[in-house]
Parts: C-alpha cells; structure tokens; sequence
C-alpha cells in the first residue's frame, strides 16, 4: 500500500473513531440541522397559503415536490404582487440568518468535543480495536459541549456571515455568468451553446462552493485550536489553515473526495430504501405502515449523513493536529500524535 494510501486510512479510520466515541454530538447536530430545514417551511407554507387565498390556487399543488420546488413555486407565483413577494423574501431572509445562527452556535460545541478527543484520545486508529479505547476517546459532557458553544460562538458568528458573503458573491457572479453567455451566443449557436455553458459556469460553482466549505471548515478548526485571546482574529487562522493546505493539499482532497462518494453512495441507498417503502403504501391496510417507516428512513439517513461529515470533521483535526504540533516546534509530539503514515508526509 503506497504512503498516501495509507495515509487517507489512517485519518479516515481515526475521524470515524472519534465520531462514534462522542456519538451524542451527531444527535445534537442532526436535531440542530434539522430545526434548521423545518424553519424554511414555515415562510414557505405561510406564502403557500397566501397564493391560495389570492388566486384560488390548489395548496396541495404549490407544495408538491421538495421543500426548494415548493418555495419556486410559490415564489414564482408572488413574483406578480411585489408587496407580497417581498414579504416572502424578507421573512425567508430572517429564517435564513435564525436559522444559521443556531448552526453556528451548535457547532462551535461540535468542534470543541471532537477536538479535545482527538488532543488526548492518543493513536486509537492503530490496533487492537476495542470498547475501552472508543471509551478513552469519548470527551462529550454537556458542560464541556455548552463552553464550546459560547466559547466559540461569536468568532463562529462572523465566519459564518463571511461564508454567506461568499455564497451570496458567488451567486451573483453565476448569475452574471450566465446572462453574459446568453449575450455572447445571442441566436448564433443557440440553445446547444447556451445549454454547455450553463452546465460548465454550474459545474464551476459547485467546485467552487465546495472549495468554500472546506476551507470555512478548516477555519473553524483553527479557530478552535487557537489560544483563547486570539480567536477573534482572523488572519492567523488563514494563516495556519494556508500552511496545512500547503503541506497536506493531498490528503485533504483525497478525504474530501471520499467522504464525497460515500455521501453519494449514501443518497442512492437512501433513494432506493425510499422507493421500496412508498411501494407498500399501494399495499391495503400495510400501506398503514409506511408513515412510521418513512418516519425511520428519515432518522437513519439523517444520522448517517450526520455521521460521514463529522467523520471528515475528524479526519481534518488529524491532519491539522499534526501539522500545527510541528509548527509550534514539537516535531517529537506531531510524530508521535500522526502516526507512521502521515511521517513522509511532513513538511
């Protein structure tokens, strides 16, 4: 097995390892995410309803699909009453700021947990593998996960309207991609023209917007590891996270990458249960039994997707935990925290 092979191993399995022994973080995160995507309904229903009152629409066909069809739905019906409309908007953008709020606030407890498990839980990721070891790397305690929470919750607060900066910069500018494309084609090449340049500016802004978030994450992390005093400033968390993207470019994509996969092979898995459980409901008085069903499918798939993004949490504080012990001068420490793979790989 070649160093980077067993490198990506290594971290994988330990991220993984210290998700499971603090497995009350990934409850707490899917409650917050999910209290996340249920407030977006609330504005989206409210305006569900007004589009029925005013136009006599069908409100169970506005709010068919997803929760994103259903709020352009709805969207594109307002769009010709702008009081309404802008009613809509601004009462999506406050659940939209809320809701983000509680994000960051929970994850700076998170980010705290994981990281203290991974400072003391030493080489777990090596065998023999048993109960007592995921017990020596479990660090979740409400009190430690509160301080974290308020600890970290203001300088969270404004990466994260940094980070919503970002998102907002780079839809304008997919936006203005697009109509400069139409423009340029005109009806010269027309809608094969049009339709490749769609697809390439949104293949752009989904590696871009990946990109964002693994770097937001990765500040987050050196935030978090940062002396209490100093982590209101920002530029010495750019700082070490542009150094760890320097020496450790490599594994972080590589752990990105899988995650990724399994993140995909996670949602065709999910889609298939779905399907196969929406079969019964066709099935008389079993069909009674898929709401309880979908209701568990749900949970599960919840949990699971929670449990693969903390794994990579966990897999990023590998790396970043060793190359910030090497770059305070205790290459001794960061050789014996990494672990034989990840020696090559120093700087």
């Amino acid at each position: 097995m070649s160093d980077g092979a067993s490198t990506l191993k290594t971290v994988l399995k330990r991220g993984a390892l210290l998700t499971a022994a603090n497995w009350p973080v990934v409850l707490i995160q899917l409650v917050a995410d999910t209290t996340f995507q249920a407030l977006f309904a609330i504005p989206v229903v409210g305006a569900a309803m007004l589009v029925a009152m005013l136009f006599g629409a069908d409100i169970r066909q506005l709010l068919q699909g997803s929760l994103r069809d259903a709020a352009a739905t709805v969207a594109g019906a307002l769009i010709s009453q702008p009081i309404a409309f802008g009613a809509f908007v601004i009462a999506f953008a406050l659940v939209l700021l809320g809701g983000s709020v509680l994000v960051f606030l929970i994850k700076g407890g998170t980010v705290t947990v994981l990281l203290e498990a991974s400072r003391t839980s030493g080489s777990i990721e090596h065998p023999p593998l048993h109960l007592s070891v995921l017990r020596r790397a479990s660090r979740f305690s409400l009190d430690r996960f509160t301080d974290g929470c308020v600890t970290l919750f203001r300088p969270y607060l404004w990466l994260g309207l940094l980070l919503m900066l970002a998102y907002a910069i780079s839809g304008a500018g997919y936006l203005g991609s697009l109509y400069v494309g139409y423009a340029a084609i005109g009806s010269r090449i027309q809608a094969v023209g049009w339709t490749i340049v769609a697809g390439c500016a949104t293949l752009v802004l989904i590696g871009w917007i990946s990109a964002v978030n693994l770097i937001y994450l990765l500040l987050q992390i050196a935030i978090a590891s940062a002396p209490a005093g100093e982590r209101r400033a920002m530029r010495p968390a750019f700082r070490l996270v542009g150094g760890l993207l320097r020496h450790h470019l490599r594994e972080l994509a590589a752990v990105f990458l899988v995650v990724l996969l399994l993140v995909i092979g996670a949602t065709v898995a999910s889609a298939l249960a779905w399907s196969g459980v929406g079969l019964i409901a066709f099935v008389p008085v079993v069909g009674i039994a898929v709401v309880p069903l979908q209701l568990l499918a749900l949970v599960v798939r919840g949990v699971v997707f929670e449990y693969l993004g903390l794994m990579a949490l966990g897999a990023y504080l590998s790396l970043f935990r060793t190359y910030h012990l090497y770059q305070q001068g205790a290459p001794d420490e960061a050789l014996s925290y990494a672990a034989d793979a990840l020696v090559g790989r120093m700087a």
